[in-house]
């Protein structure tokens, strides 16, 4: 089961990190947010990675498709976030 906390916590973490990595200019920072982010993925229960990840099992560790990734994740919990609110 997918609580609300944790969508909330994820959602909290992963937006303020995207604000941070899409502002950056600095290699290193960004290389750090994405190892953040990958630590945090798994840690996040499956059934709420699966969700937000639509499946895909390199999701929010993919360098190549990290900015795209994060973004998605964002968007994802934001609607997730705004169903809990409608029930």
């Amino acid at each position: 089961m997918i609580t609300k906390d944790s969508i909330e916590t994820a959602y909290s973490f992963l937006h303020q990190k995207r604000n941070v990595y899409i502002h950056s200019s600095l290699d290193w920072q960004r290389d750090d947010i994405e190892y953040a982010i990958a630590v945090f993925a798994d840690g996040m229960s499956p059934s709420l990675y699966h969700a937000v990840s639509g499946g895909r099992a390199d999701f929010l560790r993919d360098h190549v498709r990290f900015e795209d990734d994060i973004t998605q994740a964002v968007i994802r919990l934001e609607r997730m976030l705004d169903e809990t609110q409608q029930r």
